[in-house]
């Protein structure tokens, strides 16, 4: 029905409701015309597109689509927040990544705005000696500090618990996370932790009620390729092991939780990062209250702007990815959030990129005012469904990893690392059709861009769990193309074969272009087949003037001496032509076939 506004306004008010029928009756017409011919419900499912985790997100949402009440911001299950009032006045907790000792860098972050340190420590970062140098200058007591040392946790916490004590921290206003994730160092190298050390560090922390002893991170998961779901159900599972250890040890299960920290990727998908956080907050409360303990709190989250979306191509456009993320992340309701520098993928961040991580949370907090809108996507009815389904599915997981025997025995017998793959699988077939496009990688490449250089980060632990990223398959082509520069002075070319009128050929061979570039091979247009240097050539042009010239253009190039013949469009039956580009072709496999054939290693 029309609402009339209480200032008695009659926008619109002269129009009569439309019903959902009247809608989908429109959208029949609209589809009708383009060769579909769908009716009622079904119209919504030719529109609607599949999600990993068995997820459909659809074209319309209405009150039809209601989730079950998410509850007040700052009451259980928390699925709108964790405390009432959500991250105003100050916004979220702005926590900067080192992994390397850059004089200066710690304090040039906390003096333009970054209000918390995650320090990577031991193999793959800061040498747990030189954690002192590290915090010179710093203020423990305002900065909170998390850890995150691997096998190395027991010896730098006792290094930072000695620091708070000579620097005089008064234990009430330390804050931060020892960083303890004996499992999640399993995921990331293969090599089990005992936990009697991390419960031993549990009690000696029991002074600090602000300074958490674990986290939970599911970066593993999601690095691993790992879908949305995936990645709730094994931080979940981590944590139920965690608080069998720790009530073992003697904690209460509330006192177990709350010495608990979750740390979650948040990519450019930005409805389901918000989705993602929300329902990791339900989930978490579901099993407090599961374990006895309903007055734990809410989840302590700590988002990080996902590594597999990052891309060295182009390396620039990560700037916006990671802006979308933590967007998303803050309208999520994370406590921390994390902005990976632009070019983290390359190596060690200069100081601009590590000015323009921290800037993107300013920007959101201060000039978009971001965090003054307690749970800004609340009551959307996407959002809201989207959060039930995801939390659902999540939940589905977890419970096949505990029937498996828990966390530590699924990914010692392989069964986590086989379901990841299977997902990073299916993910990568997208890819490579380009359902799932990477911008500057796999669509609207730049050959002619300048490379980005960084000195090197130190190596990552590894030997567990593997690494992903999306543009992993685009970048092994580029890298040949690349080399074949380095040797030859020049890129593998294509010749783009245009025909009739540019009205006519302007958008697949535009098409084409795009498409042989995203492997490092470069298009020649105008001129004739023999001048261009290429030895495979594109006919690119509309269905009509191809079923006119097709089959003479082909004969004519590979006359004048192309190998193969390639032609813009959906597959036909014309002679002389040797393979159809189209969108939803698997582009990598045609790439590097094409690679293959001119002899590019």
């Amino acid at each position: 029905m029309t609402v009339l506004p209480d200032d008695g306004l009659s926008l619109a008010a002269e129009f009569p409701d439309a019903t959902h029928e009247q809608w989908q009756r429109l959208v029949e017409g609209v589809l009708r015309k383009s060769g579909k011919e769908v009716s009622g419900a079904a119209v919504e499912d030719a529109l609607s597109t599949t999600l990993e985790d068995g997820l459909r997100t659809r074209p319309l949402y209405t009150p039809r689509d209601a989730a079950p009440d998410p509850g007040l911001p700052g009451f259980a299950p928390f699925t709108r927040g964790g405390r009432p009032v959500g991250n105003t006045p100050g916004g979220w907790d702005v926590r900067q990544r080192h992994a390397a000792l850059l004089d200066g860098s710690v304090l040039a972050d906390l003096e333009n705005g970054v209000t918390s340190l995650w320090l990577v420590l031991g193999e793959g970062g800061i040498p747990v000696a030189d954690l002192g140098r590290a915090l010179d200058g710093v203020y423990l007591d305002l900065a909170p500090v998390a850890l995150d040392a691997g096998a190395d946790t027991e010896a730098a916490a006792d290094v930072l618990l000695k620091l708070y004590e000579e620097r005089g921290a008064a234990p009430e206003d330390v804050r931060g996370s020892l960083g303890a994730d004996p499992l999640g160092y399993e995921a990331r190298t293969g090599t089990p932790l005992d936990f009697a050390p991390v419960a031993a560090l549990a009690a000696r922390a029991a002074g600090y009620p602000g300074l958490r002893t674990l986290t939970v991170d599911a970066l593993p998961y999601h690095e691993a390729g790992g879908s949305a779901a995936q990645e709730l159900g094994a931080s979940l599972a981590t944590a139920v092991a965690y608080l069998r250890e720790l009530t073992e040890a003697g904690l209460s299960a509330e006192q177990a939780a709350a010495r608990i920290e979750f740390r979650y990727a948040a990519t450019a998908d930005q409805f389901l990062t918000i989705a993602k956080l929300r329902a990791a907050r339900r989930l978490w409360a579901r099993v407090a209250e599961v374990c006895g303990a309903p007055g734990a709190g809410a989840q302590v989250q700590h988002a990080v702007t996902s590594p597999v979306m990052m891309s060295r191509r182009d390396p620039w456009v990560n700037m916006l990815r990671t802006t979308v993320a933590t967007l998303a992340a803050g309208v999520g309701g994370a406590d921390s959030v994390t902005v990976l520098p632009f070019d983290h993928a390359l190596g060690l961040p200069d100081a601009f990129a590590r000015r323009i991580a921290r800037n993107t949370s300013t920007i959101l907090v201060e000039e978009s005012h971001l965090a003054r809108v307690v749970d800004p996507a609340g009551g959307s009815w996407y959002v809201e469904r989207l959060t039930d389904e995801l939390a659902h599915a999540a939940w589905e997981f977890f419970r096949s990893i505990e029937q498996d025997g828990g966390q530590a025995a699924v990914l010692r017998s392989g069964r986590l690392r086989d379901d990841l793959a299977r997902t990073w699988a299916e993910r990568s077939a997208k890819l490579a059709k380009r359902r799932e496009p990477i911008t500057g990688v796999s669509e609207f490449p730049f050959l002619d861009e300048k490379p980005v250089h960084r000195e090197p980060a130190p190596e990552p632990p590894s030997g567990g769990l593997p690494r992903v990223r999306r543009d992993e398959a685009y970048e092994a082509l580029r890298a040949r193309s690349d080399a074949h520069l380095a040797a030859t002075g020049a890129r593998p070319r294509i010749f783009l074969a245009t025909l009739g009128p540019a009205a006519e050929h302007t958008a697949r061979a535009s098409f084409a272009a795009n498409l042989f570039q995203a492997g490092g091979i470069e298009p020649v247009t105008g001129g004739n087949f023999e001048e261009s240097g290429a030895t495979e050539a594109v006919l690119c042009s509309s269905d009509a003037r191809y079923a006119e010239e097709a089959e003479q253009a082909a004969e004519a190039l590979r006359t004048a001496g192309a190998r193969q013949i390639h032609l813009a469009g959906r597959p036909a039956e014309y002679a002389g032509v040797d393979q159809y580009v189209f969108a939803g072709c698997d582009a990598v496999a045609v790439l590097t076939a094409t690679l293959d054939r001119m002899g590019v290693s």
